[in-house]
């Protein structure tokens, strides 16, 4: 969830240590100011809105908080939009990548971060919040590939929460309200 320092940790680390590929956060201080507007963008739009909605909608009584779906809704309209300018603005290019790259930045990682944390969501949900950005759903599939197997480590922590929620759903679907052959499938994204 959020974390106001992420970007700066990402700056510092790869600034500190050489050697990091230039792709990261580029030298050339024109594409480093490029990619460090993608990053000032993320903490006011998109981290809003996925934040927001995945606690609004799920994670809040995991974390002793009512659901409030007017929130939710607020925060759904911010997410929209947020993946509506992430795909028109910064998925804008040729390249695989924000801002057109044919490598992945630290904006990258930082904002595919915000989305993939949509996977602790109902699978229908978040395919329906995602589908209408086939850019989005391509770009995240690139960066998952352009940086694993750490992206998967990373990640797996969200699909054990995942497992942890469904696991109420589970006795649902035991029940007949919910068909339980969703348990245990990790999505596409």
């Amino acid at each position: 969830m959020s974390c106001f320092c992420s970007h700066a940790i990402l700056v510092y680390l790869v600034s500190a240590f050489p050697g990091i590929a230039d792709h990261w956060y580029p030298t050339d201080v024109f594409r480093r100011a490029k990619i460090q507007s993608v990053l000032d963008w993320h903490h006011s739009n998109l981290r809003y809105g996925a934040d927001h909605y995945v606690i609004n909608t799920v994670l809040g009584p995991a974390l002793g908080h009512p659901l409030n779906p007017k929130a939710a809704s607020e925060a759904e309209k911010v997410l929209s939009s947020s993946l509506s300018n992430l795909e028109k603005i910064w998925l804008n290019g040729n390249g695989r990548f924000l801002l057109g790259g044919s490598q992945p930045s630290i904006a990258d990682l930082s904002l595919v971060c915000e989305l993939v944390q949509l996977e602790v969501l109902d699978e229908k949900d978040r395919d329906r919040i995602l589908s209408p950005y086939k850019k989005v759903v391509r770009w995240i599939e690139d960066t998952r590939a352009a940086t694993n197997p750490h992206f998967d480590q990373v990640h797996n922590i969200l699909f054990r929460v995942k497992m942890k929620l469904q696991h109420p759903r589970s006795m649902d679907a035991e029940a007949g309200t919910e068909t339980s052959s969703k348990m245990g499938r990790h999505s596409k994204m």
